[in-house]
């Protein structure tokens, strides 16, 4: 009888890997402390301080830069500005003018104010609302013709500087007693605003173009003529002609008063 074999050893177990050592955190590095952004210059001129009270006395003001800038556009018109020639104007190096005004706009909008301080307004309504109002609009108009620059530049920049406040407030104590709440009034001012300066552009149209004008006028009456506009015609065979600018813009501004104190 064949003996028995012996019985096979039994593999031996894998030896289990040693788990890691646990690792002790070292001194933690101190991390640097964040330094707070600086803030952000605001866009308005009129958030910024002209001067910040320290060191020596500025050698210019927004006053005069502003007037050396309206000097420029009186005599060579808006697009003559820039802030090179304000500088040579003052005396001033061109970069030591950024200083006082960081950039274009700002400039613009300093000059907007300083035209709105030629305002002079009574210490007191009358009270009676047209009145005012026709008033004011004379004495803008007066403002505008003196810059023919100006118009375009109330139209595309709002003036709220210290002086374009200034006619804000005066304009809403004058048509306070119309009855009109704030949003009604402030829209007022801006249907007057924009029909005196569009005005003040339409006079300097026909005051450049002499030939343009005399042009317009026997175009117009053609087309009246020619029995295709029955309307147009009506209005050139019942208008009065008037020679008198002050009139016609009399006339014109009463209809936007009314308009604009509509309820």
């Amino acid at each position: 009888m064949p003996s028995k074999k012996p019985p096979a050893p039994e593999p031996a177990a894998a030896p289990e890997s040693a788990a890691p050592a646990p690792v002790t955190p070292g001194p933690a590095m101190p991390e640097s402390a964040p330094r707070p952004a600086a803030p952000e210059a605001p866009e308005l001129i009129w958030l910024r301080p002209e001067r910040t009270g320290r060191g020596p006395k500025p050698a210019h003001s927004r006053a005069s830069i502003a007037a050396a800038a309206i000097a420029i556009a009186d005599a060579e018109g808006l697009e003559a500005v820039s802030m090179r020639r304000v500088a040579a104007a003052l005396g001033a190096g061109t970069m030591s003018l950024y200083n006082y005004v960081p950039k274009k706009e700002h400039l613009l909008d300093l000059m907007l104010d300083a035209a709105a301080a030629e305002y002079e307004f009574p210490a007191e309504p009358t009270g009676d609302c047209r009145e005012d109002l026709r008033r004011l609009a004379h004495q803008q108009l007066t403002v505008l013709r003196r810059h023919p620059w100006l118009p375009a530049l109330v139209v595309a920049r709002p003036g709220i500087g210290p002086n374009g406040l200034r006619y804000t407030e005066h304009f809403l104590a004058v048509t306070a007693p119309s009855g009109l709440d704030g949003t009604s009034r402030m829209e007022a001012m801006s249907l007057l605003n924009g029909f005196v300066c569009q005005y003040a552009q339409y006079e300097q149209t026909a005051a450049a173009g002499a030939k343009w004008q005399a042009e317009l006028v026997g175009y117009l009456h053609k087309a009246a003529m020619s029995g295709d506009y029955p309307h147009l015609a009506e209005a050139f065979a019942t208008s009065v002609p008037s020679g008198d600018p002050d009139a016609t813009f009399d006339r014109a501004v009463d209809r936007v008063i009314t308009a604009a104190l509509a309820p």
